[in-house]
């Protein structure tokens, strides 16, 4: 009897061997999948407490509102005359009235004009689109004539755009910056007239109906292409609400541009290399057109997240809207000025909120197509920056240029100084 229960018990323990560690690990594999569950769960409980924490603001149609911007105030010294004393782009011309003034041509102030506020509606959908809009304003529309119209500057629109984006198009409708010459230099001396303007870098933003194409991807190409409102660098009349047309409305056609770019990354490491084209068009007193054209080249390359080098380059004719050509459209005997120029600024943030910065300029336009008694020749740009940001959004820094501006006199040169405080929010 004893013989025969000898391999049954042999065969159950055997059996028993198997299944005890096939249990063991059953467990081991359920409490491992526990503890991925227990984790998601525990990542979208962060997330959404980060979310609710975030102040947020809904508009009557639900979308969320978002309020952005920087409260900045400026103070600027310059060694002698130009063309603006708190954001100068070139060095103008002492006059005989000038010098018959027995006045200093440097000077000092401060400013808190170039304070921005902007907001942006998300959230929507539509059309099988995501709906985004943005509306950003400063108060570098200009200075009331009074006493204290210095330190009651006006409102002006930066952007006000909407935009509908699907996978790998998108539509943008509204002000926005054009698509010509992109990029933009780091600077919190320069954001009313960016760095470089009248130097190279050429800026604009106008009204506009954008398309963009992209590549699925980490390295995405993209194509893009717009119909702008016709410009030309014309004022108004003095606190009109009329609003009269100019010689580039008078042409009958709306302002063209293109991009095609290059583009990867993302944050402080993200890169673009792109090209542009422009066309626009000046009515004249027969029935011809003068265009407005440009060609850029433009790019931003980030060398890990402490180094980034970007910079442009045109070449062009009319482009004085664009504040090129040194703010000159049409010269001598009504003909467009043609220039070519650019710019390039080196940015290193070594860590701990620091960021410093050098770069240079130039706008130069043909001298046979200029005036010759008032028209602005060469102009060359050298900066330098240094930034502390700190948290809380508190941020103090320092900028110097030095601005050369050729006239047919012989050239005219300025040094700037801004120091400045802010925060952003």
């Amino acid at each position: 009897m004893l013989s025969h229960t000898r391999p049954a018990a042999l065969a159950i323990v055997a059996a028993l061997a198997c299944v005890v560690p096939l249990a063991a690990q059953t467990q081991q594999d359920s409490l491992a999948e526990r503890v991925r569950r227990a984790e998601e769960a525990l990542e979208q409980l962060r997330a959404r407490l980060e979310q609710q924490a975030q102040p947020t603001v809904r508009s009557r149609s639900r979308s969320t509102v978002e309020l952005y911007g920087l409260i900045i105030a400026n103070g600027y010294y310059n060694s002698a005359k130009t063309n603006n004393s708190d954001i100068p782009a070139y060095a103008d011309v002492v006059t005989a009235a000038d010098s018959a003034s027995g006045l200093p041509m440097s000077n000092v102030g401060a400013t808190a004009r170039q304070t921005r506020l902007g907001l942006t509606v998300s959230g929507a959908r539509a059309l099988g689109a995501v709906i985004t809009g943005r509306l950003e304003t400063d108060f570098v529309g200009g200075q009331q004539p009074s006493g204290s119209g210095r330190t009651s500057p006006l409102l002006r629109i930066r952007i006000a755009s909407v935009r509908m984006d699907w996978a790998h198009v998108g539509l943008l409708v509204g002000q926005d910056w054009t698509l010509l010459a992109p990029q933009t230099p780091s600077s919190y001396a320069g954001l009313g007239v960016p760095l470089f303007g009248y130097s190279g870098n050429l800026w604009f933003r106008s009204p506009q109906a954008r398309l963009t194409t992209e590549t699925p991807g980490k390295v995405h190409l993209g194509i893009q292409a717009a119909a702008l409102a016709p410009m030309q660098s014309l004022p108004q009349s003095p606190v009109s609400t009329q609003t009269q047309p100019d010689s580039a409305d008078r042409s009958g056609r709306p302002t063209v541009e293109g991009r095609a770019y290059l583009a990867w990354g993302s944050g402080e490491t993200a890169g673009e290399i792109g090209a542009a084209a422009h066309a626009g068009w000046l009515a004249t007193s027969g029935d011809s057109l003068l265009e407005s054209r440009a060609f850029s080249l433009d790019g931003r390359i980030a060398f890990g997240p402490h180094l980034v080098v970007s910079g442009e380059a045109f070449s062009g004719q009319a482009l004085g809207s664009f504040n090129g050509a040194v703010g000159q459209n049409l010269g001598r005997s009504g003909v467009p000025v043609r220039a070519e120029g650019g710019w390039v600024q080196v940015d290193i943030r070594p860590g701990s909120g620091w960021q410093l910065g050098g770069g240079y300029g130039i706008d130069d336009p043909k001298d046979e197509d200029l005036v010759v008694a008032t028209g602005r020749g060469r102009n060359v740009t050298y900066a330098g920056h240094l930034i502390w940001r700190l948290s809380g959004g508190l941020l103090f820094g320092a900028e110097y240029k030095r601005i050369e501006t050729l006239y047919n006199a012989g050239t005219f040169v300025a040094n700037h100084i801004n120091v400045y405080s802010g925060m952003t929010f």
